[in-house]
């Protein structure tokens, strides 16, 4: 089962990859060049649409074979969001309405179950009260999707990203199986868009349809640790906002600097610049790779480091 996965998983993402980057180029649905950019060349913002899609297939034939690999009533908030992405990539959307939808599709979430009732003793708070932990939950949902759709600005950064948080979960936890084939799902369908987004001419970006959808999945996950079924191995025993934090340590950094320079500047939180960390570090490194090369070392040290500490 889990070889027949991968192999599809790859398979299915390649194809898509390839036909639905056609399709944007015969229409001409390139990704933008301006002052943001980190490419000059010939690239549509494809890739975020073609994972869903090898997803979402997969999905759709196991099923039909009786097989149900993963909870897919998630599909719901992840369709909604890969969808608005989708649009804002082929024809903008004001943050404000994405900001609506984001929220829309956290509700929709909570309301299936992922909801964090407790806070394990952070600052004193435990148990959450009901309305205390639906406003807390939609806050940590809308707040971790953005933090994905903000790293998405170098070549590989958001994929390296999400390949170490998936295998952090994975690994670290004791005999929690509720994900284990979701994530060979998602890890060897977001493989091949190494390949095409590092490749020099007709690039292929996640955009902001596959940050948005696998900023949503991440979301799942997070508030599936929290939850009380999601128990850390005994030999890495921390606490679990610790361990959250050692695991997203890049995206939460990044948002709570960038949020403050730009209130800090009397902008809006969510006006895009070049002044996040990975464009910091591009400035002195000049290389995308070096780059993230870096964030994912420096990950990697941080839970190390915080697994030994605490």
């Amino acid at each position: 089962m889990n070889l027949a996965l991968i192999l599809s998983s790859v398979f299915f993402s390649t194809t898509a990859c390839i036909f639905i980057q056609k399709y944007f180029i015969s229409k001409k649905k390139f990704a933008l060049i301006n002052s943001r950019s980190s490419h000059s060349s010939i690239a549509t913002n494809s890739g975020g649409i073609s994972v869903f899609i090898s997803i979402f297939c997969i999905s759709c034939i196991l099923y039909l074979n009786g097989v149900e690999i993963f909870d897919y009533k998630i599909f719901v908030p992840i369709s909604l969001m890969t969808l608005i992405g989708l649009y804002d990539d082929l024809y903008e959307i004001d943050f404000k309405l994405k900001l609506v939808f984001q929220i829309i599709a956290a509700k929709i979430i909570v309301d299936q179950g992922y909801i964090i009732t407790n806070l394990h003793g952070i600052l004193g708070v435990f148990e959450l009260s009901s309305m205390v932990a639906q406003i807390f939950t939609i806050f940590i949902i809308v707040s971790i999707i953005n933090s994905i759709n903000f790293i998405d600005g170098l070549d590989g950064l958001a994929l390296t990203v999400i390949l170490i948080f998936i295998s952090s979960f994975e690994f670290f936890s004791k005999d929690y199986f509720l994900f284990d084939n979701l994530s060979l799902l998602l890890v060897f369908s977001l493989i091949p868009l190494w390949y095409f987004n590092f490749r020099k001419t007709n690039k292929i970006f996640l955009g902001d349809s596959g940050s948005l959808m696998l900023g949503t999945f991440v979301s799942i996950y997070t508030i599936s640790i929290l939850k009380n079924d999601y128990i850390i191995r005994p030999e890495y025993d921390i606490h679990k906002i610790l361990f959250v934090i050692s695991i997203l340590f890049y995206p939460i950094i990044d948002i709570i600097r960038i949020f403050s320079l730009r209130i800090f500047n009397g902008k809006s939180p969510f006006e895009a610049d070049k002044n996040h960390i990975h464009h910091v570090l591009l400035n002195r490194s000049k290389s995308h790779k070096v780059t993230v090369f870096i964030i994912f070392s420096i990950t990697l040290a941080t839970i190390f480091i915080i697994q030994s500490i605490f």
